[in-house]
């Protein structure tokens, strides 16, 4: 129990410390389409490659904002309850790993799990729904797609500087298994849908990422507490890009089962 704690604080410090980014930045990526109009104006003509791209220019200083956004006081109650679920949940590690592993028939359900969570494929993802929104002139779906992908950078940054902080062993005997980073990462896209689209996205996108999270324990890649905790940092990552949009709360919470154990979404109130 001890040992757990120390994790838990090791990884509480590493969020706070990576969150601390002092910087400020205004609007969404679908605000690009302004165009300038103090060099129209003018009658200059400036180079199109000497201009700065306001997509990555944007992206970076929102990117930035996001940082400074994650210690919020509804991000710290998050993460404080994912924290405690992942403490609470981590005696049974051993117990939900052999009796997960140990089935074929869940390995082929569960097969996909790799595939859908990597990062480069959630990170893919993001960047295909900002270009789509940007060719098809839908602000709203590249408002989507630009918190998608800074969501992705957001929970990546969180979750490797909590995996290089604690090393802690897999399941199969290689490093880095705390924190989950398939489950951060979908839970990230899941917390970018809901905000964006409501519960009826929110529901099986939250389901896909679940679906994600217990494949890594199936394969013996992460522990319950693993995913666990790997599913907070998705969740505050998505919320702090998603600051203002969306008018559910809820809070996360562990639940506990015969032979297993999950994480509960509990709709708490609205803003």
């Amino acid at each position: 129990m001890v040992a757990s704690c120390c994790r838990c604080a090791i990884a509480c410090s590493v969020v706070a410390s990576l969150a601390v980014v002092p910087a400020r930045a205004q609007g969404l990526l679908a605000s690009d389409q302004i165009p300038d109009v103090a060099a129209s104006q003018s009658g200059l003509l400036v180079p199109t490659a000497a201009r700065p791209s306001p997509f990555f220019s944007r992206l970076f200083k929102a990117t930035l904002n996001d940082f400074r956004q994650v210690p919020s006081r509804d991000n710290f109650l998050v993460a404080a309850i994912g924290s405690l679920a992942a403490t609470s949940v981590r005696p049974l590690d051993p117990k939900v790993t052999t009796s997960m592993s140990g089935s074929q028939g869940m390995g082929r359900m569960f097969a996909s799990g790799e595939f859908l969570g990597s990062a480069g494929i959630q990170m893919a993802a993001a960047v295909a729904t900002g270009v789509i929104g940007k060719a098809s002139g839908s602000r709203r779906v590249a408002a989507i797609g630009g918190d998608l992908v800074r969501a992705q950078i957001v929970t990546q940054t969180l979750t490797a500087g909590i995996k290089l902080s604690v090393r802690r062993g897999r399941p199969d005997g290689t490093q880095f298994s705390f924190p989950s980073g398939h489950a951060s990462t979908t839970f990230a896209t899941a917390t970018v849908l809901q905000r964006h689209l409501g519960w009826k996205a929110g529901v099986p996108a939250y389901a896909l990422a679940g679906y994600v999270a217990a494949s890594r324990v199936q394969v013996r890649r992460h522990y319950l507490s693993d995913v666990v905790l790997g599913a907070t940092l998705g969740v505050v990552a998505g919320r702090s890009v998603t600051i203002g949009r969306g008018d559910a709360k809820f809070a996360l919470g562990p639940s506990v089962v015969p032979g297993g154990a999950g994480v509960n979404f509990t709709l708490v109130g609205r803003h």
